[in-house]
């Protein structure tokens, strides 16, 4: 038996999974990432050497656990954050934080005002760095702000200078490029001491993270469609061409080499919500928790699955992160009544991502002319029955989740697979190692409630945005 590890660098937390080659799970570590540093507005960094530290301290405990030879362990599937910019000196130690793919600098072109900095890259590219001693990363985790070709998967060609129009970036500051399924190096003796990691270990290219969550729940065909519960929440269907003009959904990079992932419009910061309201129970659900010997989720969604589908009218618009277009929208919470207690809040805000998904997923749909016949949800939401339940009945289809906690872990070893050689290419990987998850099915009375709802809840902006903006000029 060989063992692959999977590396899964998410928005809250790193998670490493040891599988076997049969995409079984073996062990893993996990370690939470640190509140990100907002000195002001538009700035979202993450302090110090974090990223790194949250992957080394997973990587040990994933070590730790492993039952068997560390000489089996064929290869290490790197899987970070997307949309995130490190600037490195030129020794590839960090220069500054690293910057969220919340922060506003990373919408626009680099600008030089480090001397110090001599690499501009992702996260994947940093932390690739951190573990093997290359400079080069995957071809498919530059979308955004980069001079990138996204049809030829390459930089594009620079000027005479070496340098890019409109951006302070130059070529010789760029890493190299490889395919997902590709070798980025091997784990250096420093990053052994520091992971656990058997040094040595070929470290394999992904893709990003949304995309490395795709291949772990199976999206290789375009029949399904896929909608992540994370930080940030979209839906993705497969795609066989770079379509950069589309309207209503964005051309993505997928992690079989030369293919690509459409991704709908989604909703910032949409599974913190559930931790933000979470922790604003704080106490009493905790002690609630201790009480009945669970988690306090498992609390929230046994009070959310007594509440009746609608939430009693209570309706969740979640702009608790406002998209820079409309820098005045705030989440809003609309329709109380005496009825409603902190189990209708949750069961709202399920409701809320679930109904604009919908209607995200629509016109992504509509503009793509596909007719998906399934979903698979996933990330740290999709552990939930009612959230499961929930987005059957808004989706009108059968939605299952994955068959492994954490997906992207997952399609890391898929990839790492191919790396590794144990695979001839990422499909073949994918049909060995995947295994689906429990399903929930439709059901016809509220599918037809929420499709009513559905128009209701999207007309609550055009009501909301005059009133915000007015106080925006205020709080602001």
């Amino acid at each position: 038996m060989r063992y692959l590890v999977g590396i899964d660098g998410g928005s809250q937390s790193t998670k490493v999974v040891v599988y076997d080659d049969t995409g079984r799970p073996v062990c893993e570590g996990r370690v939470p990432l640190r509140p990100n540093a907002t000195p002001v507005p538009g700035v979202v960094e993450h302090p110090d050497d974090d990223l790194w530290d949250s992957l080394a301290g997973a990587c040990r405990q994933a070590m730790a656990a492993f039952p068997g030879d560390p000489a089996d362990i064929a290869a290490v599937g790197l899987c970070t954050i997307r949309f995130c910019r490190a600037m490195l000196r030129a020794d590839g130690s960090l220069a500054g934080p690293v910057l969220s793919w919340m922060d506003a600098r990373v919408s626009r072109p680099y600008e030089h005002v480090d001397p110090s900095v001599a690499w501009v890259t992702a996260s994947s590219g940093y932390v690739g760095h951190r573990l093997t001693g290359a400079f080069v990363d995957t071809q498919a985790n530059y979308a955004g702000q980069w001079p990138f070709d996204g049809a030829a998967l390459d930089w594009l060609p620079p000027g005479p200078d070496g340098g890019y129009p409109g951006t302070d970036v130059r070529r010789d500051m760029l890493f190299d490029l490889v395919a997902p399924g590709e070798v980025l190096g091997t784990v250096t003796p420093a990053a052994a001491a520091a992971t656990g990691l058997p040094a040595g270990v070929p470290v394999v290219a992904t893709a990003n993270d949304k995309a490395v969550e795709a291949l772990g729940c199976g999206l290789v065909d375009s029949g399904g469609v896929l909608v992540s519960l994370g930080t940030y929440v979209a839906g993705m269907v497969v795609g066989d061409r770079w379509a950069p003009d589309l309207r209503d959904a964005w051309t993505n990079f997928a992690c079989v080499p030369g293919r690509y992932l459409f991704e709908s419009h989604g909703v910032r910061r949409g599974m913190w919500t559930v931790s933000w309201l979470r922790d604003l129970l704080g106490a009493e659900l905790a002690t609630r928790a201790d009480a009945e010997g669970v988690a306090p989720e498992d609390v929230m969604n046994a009070a959310a699955e007594r509440v009746p589908p609608g939430s009693d009218g209570l309706m969740t618009v979640l702009d608790w992160l406002a998209p820079t277009d409309a820098p005045y929208r705030k989440g809003v919470m609309l329709g109380f009544d005496a009825r409603h207690g902190w189990p209708h809040l949750y069961r709202s805000v399920v409701e809320g991502l679930a109904l604009t998904m919908r209607t995200c997923l629509d016109a992504m749909y509509d503009e793509l002319r596909l007719t998906p016949s399934h979903a698979v949800v996933s990330g740290g939401g999709a552990a939930s029955a009612l959230t499961l339940q929930v987005f059957a009945d808004a989706l009108g289809m059968p939605v299952a989740r994955p068959g492994v906690s954490s997906a992207a872990s997952l399609g890391a070893a898929i990839c790492a697979a191919v790396g590794a050689g144990l695979a001839p290419d990422v499909a073949s990987a994918a049909a060995r190692m995947v295994r689906p998850g429990p399903q929930a099915d439709p059901r016809p009375d509220v599918v037809a409630l929420y499709d009513r709802l559905r128009d209701i809840h999207g007309s609550i902006r055009a009501g909301t945005d005059p009133v915000l903006a007015r106080s925006y000029e205020i709080f602001h």
